[in-house]
C-alpha cells in the first residue's frame, strides 16, 4: 500500500507539471493565433513576404498541437493514478509508448543517416539564395534576419559571400554586408575585402554548431525518454495494481 501509494503520488506530480506545461504551451498558441498584434500575424500578413517567413504564421497550429497532447498526458496520467481508472491508466500508456516509438525511430534515422539534417540545409540553397538575391536591402524584415543571422553565427550568406552579389543591398550600396569582412571599414565592406576575408556561409556554421552541440542534445534526448520509460513502467505497475483490487 505504501508502495503503491508512493507511485500514485509521483504519477500525480509528474504528469500535473506536464498538464501546466501543456496548458501553459496551448495557451501562448491560441494567442498566437487570435491576437492580430503578434509578431507570427504581422508576418503572415505581410505583403509580398517571402514564404519561408509566411510560414512562421503557422506556429500557432505547432504550438496549439503540442499543448493540446501535453494536456491530454497530463490529464490521464493524473486522473488515472487518483482515481485509479484502468483504462485512464492504459491510454496514458499507448500514447506515451507510441510518443516513445517516433522518438526511437527518429533517433535511429539521425545515427544511419548522421548528415541528413546537413543535406536538409543544403537542400535549400537555391531558395534561399534567390530570396536573399531578390530582397535583402529591401525587404526590411528580411534584411534584419539574416544580418541577426550573420551576427550571431559570425558568417555571411547562406554559402558564402556570392549570394549577396545581385541583391538589392549590393546593388545600392557598392558595398556587402559588415559581417561578411573581418574589419569592415566604417561598417562598409568592399568587394576585395569581401574575398580576402573568406567568411564562411551561415549554413557550415550552423552545422558546427548542431555538431558541437550534439552531446547534449543527445543528454537531453536520453533524460526525456528515461523520464518516459518511467512513466510507462509507472503506470503499468497502477494499471496492475488496480487489477487485483478488482
Amino acid at each position: 500500500m505504501c508502495c503503491s501509494g508512493l507511485l500514485k503520488t509521483m504519477m500525480f506530480i509528474f504528469n500535473g507539471v506536464i498538464f501546466l506545461a501543456g496548458a501553459a504551451v496551448l495557451a501562448v498558441g491560441i494567442w498566437v493565433k487570435v491576437d492580430s498584434g503578434s509578431l507570427m500575424s504581422i508576418v503572415g500578413s505581410i505583403d509580398g513576404a517571402p514564404a519561408e517567413l509566411d510560414q512562421l504564421a503557422n506556429i500557432s497550429y505547432v504550438l496549439i498541437g503540442v499543448g493540446v497532447v501535453l494536456v491530454v498526458i497530463g490529464f490521464l496520467g493524473c486522473c488515472g493514478a487518483v482515481k485509479e481508472s484502468r483504462c485512464m491508466l492504459l491510454t496514458f500508456f499507448i500514447i506515451v509508448l507510441i510518443i516513445f516509438i517516433i522518438e526511437v525511430a527518429g533517433a535511429i534515422v539521425l545515427f544511419v543517416f548522421p548528415d541528413l539534417a546537413a543535406n536538409l540545409l543544403r537542400g535549400l540553397e537555391k531558395e534561399v539564395r534567390k530570396d536573399i538575391s531578390e530582397n535583402y536591402g529591401k525587404d526590411k524584415q528580411v534584411t534584419e534576419l539574416w544580418d541577426n543571422t550573420m551576427d550571431q553565427f559570425k558568417c555571411c550568406g547562406f554559402s558564402n559571400y556570392t549570394d549577396f552579389e545581385d541583391s538589392p543591398f549590393v546593388a545600392n550600396t557598392t558595398a556587402y554586408p559588415p559581417t561578411c569582412c573581418k574589419s569592415p571599414n566604417n561598417n562598409k565592406c568592399s568587394v576585395d575585402a569581401t574575398k580576402d576575408s573568406d567568411i564562411p556561409g551561415c549554413v557550415e556554421k550552423l552545422v558546427e554548431f548542431i555538431e558541437e552541440n550534439s552531446v547534449i542534445v543527445a543528454g537531453v534526448a536520453l533524460g526525456i525518454a528515461a523520464l518516459e520509460i518511467a512513466a510507462m513502467v509507472v503506470s503499468m505497475i497502477l494499471y496492475k495494481d488496480i487489477g487485483r483490487k478488482g
